[in-house]
């Protein structure tokens, strides 16, 4: 169980390369002893590493990260597409947004500012990037920062490019949350950004969340895998978001 040690120590989450080298094995050898260990309930295996199963698995990050794997991967090359090396960009603790930073692991010499340990652990020491990790409370089940501390750290950077994730998108309302801990931080986030993307799933159309984020008018494209319906895609023209639909591959 070397492998769920070694999670542990990583705060519960990694990627198969951080912990191929922490065991000094190859990366294959670890995602094969990931597939065994996902099969036995002692980790669950999620795009490009794992987390700890535990007993908030059914309700936590680990559990969404693994819904819609394929058009999440989609929604996010096509995020990354506009992101260019050098840029200064905030990713959220979403799980799309996990996706996203995936992705831009192609990209080089990124300032990347984020409240997500996922994002974090992703993109810190590669390809030139600077990672700013935000402070603040650590709420466990979202795996990331939250809170004044946090709010006020992300308020002193000049943002290229804000890529959030939502609960919820409302024709009424914009973007929304069920935290309002995460309304408020995406909200500041918005406000720090020169463009401000949402990255979020065909599913979230179809569900509603006490708390709303920021004004939609702030935002600049709407980065998702289905064409948002006729209400939906009205109020978004009318907010001046442009909708950028990632199409499915053969074999998706």
């Amino acid at each position: 169980m070397e492998l769920v040690d070694a999670l542990r120590r990583l705060g519960g989450s990694a990627r198969s390369a951080e912990l191929a080298k922490m065991l000094d094995v190859s990366e294959e050898t670890v995602r094969r002893t990931i597939k065994a260990l996902n099969k036995v309930g002692a980790v669950q295996r999620v795009h490009g590493g794992a987390f700890l199963a535990g007993p908030q698995s059914a309700s936590s990050f680990a559990r969404r990260i693994s819904e819609n794997q394929k058009e999440k991967a989609r929604i996010a090359a096509l995020a990354a597409g506009h992101v260019r090396d050098g840029m200064a960009v905030f990713l959220d603790v979403g799980s799309t947004t996990a996706f996203v930073a995936e992705e831009l692991r192609q990209k080089s010499d990124l300032t990347v500012v984020t409240n997500s340990i996922g994002v974090a652990q992703s993109l810190a020491n590669h390809n030139g990037n600077r990672v700013h990790f935000l402070g603040g409370e650590m709420q466990s089940n979202e795996r990331g920062t939250f809170g004044f501390i946090a709010e006020q750290q992300l308020r002193r950077f000049a943002l290229d490019m804000a890529v959030l994730s939502a609960d919820a998108l409302s024709a009424k309302h914009g973007v929304l949350y069920h935290s309002a801990e995460e309304a408020q931080l995406a909200s500041v986030a918005a406000d720090c950004a020169q463009k401000v993307a949402v990255a979020i799933a065909h599913p979230k159309f179809a569900e509603t969340a006490p708390h709303c984020g920021p004004d939609p008018r702030r935002v600049t494209v709407l980065f998702t895998d289905q064409d948002p319906g006729k209400k939906l895609s009205a109020a978004l023209t009318g907010w001046g978001v442009k909708t950028e639909v990632a199409l499915s591959g053969k074999g998706d």
